[in-house]
């Protein structure tokens, strides 16, 4: 007997395997193929949220500079380390005796920062309130029958260490707006506005003034008129009140504006605290000054105060809002410095970014070939690897606070540093990404739906390119454009 044998052959299109990230695989090898990057550095990971393991990577294990994409780090780690809900505290205190009949503090009067960069902020600033927060203070003060206060107003900023910018942070930055450190007592962003006048092109400009009025400021101006862009830089250090700006901007210019970073943002905001109680009739004997001040002097510091206000920030998840939406780098280092606080008592830029490198990766995340400097990746010596950010966005998706982190990144087309971003494709209103950009290094990090609604995380960076920034943002778009259409 014969038996008749059937075989049956199953064809896979050979098609449906290699369209498969085809339009990003084909998005990296044209980048590969690039003059542009010949000399440079650059990475691409993406991963499935619901799987711990690269779709598409390009270098993924290569240390990389992040630039600001290094916020969802340190935003990511203080809403899973504090939570959503969490309320920076800061408090108006008084040593010695207050005779509520007299109306008279006997002893000083201290604002006693608890980290928190809110206070008097742009960000959070109702613009229907006329008062001032130290004006609403003031009123609180006299609200309690204070008539008078035969001490100083002190600012104390001791949450967080005196040094207030990070060691690797240049020169070239900390005495504009972006490069304003971490203060225990932050006041008004810790940034004042220089206003100025310009002429013809090639002459000097005209300083105007300042906004608000910083004491003893000394503001040499060198700023030429010249160029379409503000390319004026303000270099000055903390704690000292000479500053000197150069550079150009456009010609032909009223009311032309240059943020620079306030010296002593304790000593700012105990004055402004001062000017504003004095406003209201309410009489101060001594001058202003600061726990740190006080201390570098040899005069001890009386610890033992009674509170008579307490006043609580915005919410944790509205902070890092403003935080990825703008690339507050104000922001990042104190949530970083207030995460080394709640671990070690004191607010340490060092010691924070080992214990948030510590933290991630007591969460399984790959840290190795990741060098944390600070909390806002202003710093160049920042490394990290595209495998790590995924990784890190990925375990974020997986939390209760997602939603906060989420919502917080700008979206492609819409919002943020992604405003103008992916016009017209599946990215656009879809992806959100926090973006990065100093000199010489661009990236973007954030989540991303694809056409079969799947949920994807990825990061995307590139360093010491040669092209214009302007140019690398649009070959990186064309990389976020495929990990969406894919």
């Amino acid at each position: 007997m014969i038996r008749k044998i059937v075989f049956f052959f199953f064809f896979i299109p050979a098609c449906a395997c290699v369209a498969q990230n085809a339009k990003l695989k084909a998005a990296i090898e044209d980048l590969k193929k690039d003059d542009a990057l010949k000399h440079s550095t650059w990475s691409v990971c993406v991963m499935n949220t619901k799987k711990d393991s690269a779709i598409v990577e390009y270098n993924s294990n290569v240390s990389v500079v992040p630039a600001s994409t290094m916020k969802i780090v340190t935003t990511g780690a203080a809403l899973l380390m504090l939570g959503s809900d969490f309320m920076f505290q800061t408090k108006i205190q008084y040593d010695g005796v207050f005779d509520s009949v007299s109306g008279v503090i006997k002893g000083n009067v201290y604002i006693l920062g608890g980290g928190d960069p809110t206070l008097e902020s742009e960000y959070f600033r109702d613009k229907k309130d006329s008062l001032t927060t130290v004006e609403k203070w003031a009123l609180i003060l006299k609200a309690k029958g204070v008539k008078k206060i035969e001490g100083a107003i002190i600012g104390d900023a001791s949450i967080f260490e005196d040094n207030m910018t990070p060691s690797q942070w240049i020169w070239g930055d900390m005495g504009n707006y972006f490069g304003a450190g971490a203060c225990g007592l932050t006041y008004h962003d810790n940034k004042y506005t220089a206003i100025y006048k310009s002429g013809a092109a090639g002459t000097k400009t005209t300083l105007v003034t300042t906004i608000p009025a910083v004491a003893d400021l000394q503001l040499v101006n060198n700023v030429v008129s010249g160029g379409s862009d503000d390319n004026a830089f303000i270099y000055g250090s903390q704690y000292s009140n000479y500053r000197t700006a150069q550079g150009t901007i456009p010609a032909n210019q009223n009311n032309y504006e240059v943020d620079g970073s306030i010296p002593d943002p304790a000593l700012f905001c105990a004055q402004a605290f001062e000017t504003a109680l004095k406003n209201i009739d309410v009489t101060i004997v001594k001058k202003s000054t600061t726990v740190r001040a006080l201390r570098e002097a040899g005069t001890d510091v009386i610890s033992n105060r009674k509170t008579l206000h307490t006043n609580y920030s915005p919410t944790l998840d509205k902070i890092i809002y403003w935080t990825n939406l703008k690339s507050l780098n104000l922001y990042a280092e104190h949530l970083l410095k207030y995460i080394c606080y709640t671990k070690t008592g004191v607010g340490s830029e060092t010691q924070g970014t080992e214990i948030i490198t510590n933290f991630w990766k007591n969460k399984s995340v790959d840290v190795s070939g990741f060098f944390m400097n600070d909390g806002c990746g202003l710093a160049r010596a920042n490394v990290i690897t595209t495998k790590t950010e995924t990784q890190i966005l990925r375990l974020l998706s997986k939390d209760k606070n997602y939603n906060a982190f989420y919502n917080s990144l700008p979206v492609a087309g819409k919002s943020g540093s992604l405003g103008g971003l992916c016009d017209g494709t599946f990215a656009e209103n879809n992806l959100r990404a926090k973006s990065g950009y100093i000199t010489r290094a661009r990236g973007y990090a954030g989540y991303v739906k694809n056409r079969k609604g799947e949920l994807l995380c990825f990061s995307v960076l590139a360093n010491n390119y040669e092209c214009s920034p302007t140019e690398m943002k649009k070959k990186l778009e064309k990389i976020l454009i495929a990990i969406a259409e894919d």
